[in-house]
């Protein structure tokens, strides 16, 4: 198993975690992502499992809607990714990306990995637990994202640059210099860490 599939699977399973501890009456509950739900996090991760599907011409597999079940919603998806990562050749196979070529396995790993790491964050918020993130993945994202130039930040910043109603990060929220390093990774990504 590559470092890549070990990542996933810790940030997936973290994830898992914190929907399966989302009780019914929370799922209608606001998140940190404007206009989003807590069960909109969920649909919005299960979503971009299947865009990771896509260049290897793949499809998801059937499972429950999000709105009747999150929590098998998310296991068919994560199903499907650690199918990608566990065979060698569809993990290498070539994607086009908006970052440039990449691995099927790099790809997941830059935008679905890092995705659960985030929004799970996202999902803590919106629904009373741990909002803690893993410091070796805080430290990770944050050299890769405050290293952006700020011309693709720029971009990333802008709703529908890639596609309809995607938005990469919102605007930065302003947060100390001296502030913990999650506090400011969350702020670079706009988000409000308070």
């Amino acid at each position: 198993m590559t470092d890549i599939a070990d990542r996933y699977r810790r940030h997936a399973d973290d994830f898992e975690s914190k929907v399966a501890a989302v009780r019914p009456e929370q799922w209608d509950n606001p998140s940190p992502c404007a206009r989003w739900s807590a069960r909109d996090v969920v649909g919005h991760i299960v979503v971009m499992h299947g865009v990771m599907l896509r260049p290897l011409d793949r499809r998801p597999s059937r499972a429950p809607s999000v709105e009747k079940d999150p929590l098998a919603a998310f296991r068919a998806a994560r199903a499907d990714v650690e199918a990608v990562l566990d065979d060698p050749e569809l993990a290498a196979a070539p994607c086009e990306t908006p970052s440039g070529p990449l691995t099927a396995e790099q790809h997941i790993d830059r935008v679905i990995s890092d995705d659960l790491v985030l929004h799970g964050w996202d999902l803590a918020r919106a629904t009373g637990q741990d909002e803690t993130m893993p410091a070796d993945d805080v430290e990770r994202m944050w050299r890769g994202t405050s290293a952006i130039p700020a011309e693709v930040m720029e971009k990333f910043r802008t709703p529908g640059a890639f596609g309809p109603g995607v938005e990469v990060f919102g605007p930065e929220v302003p947060v100390p210099e001296d502030a913990p390093l999650q506090d400011r990774l969350l702020g670079l990504i706009g988000r409000d860490p308070h």
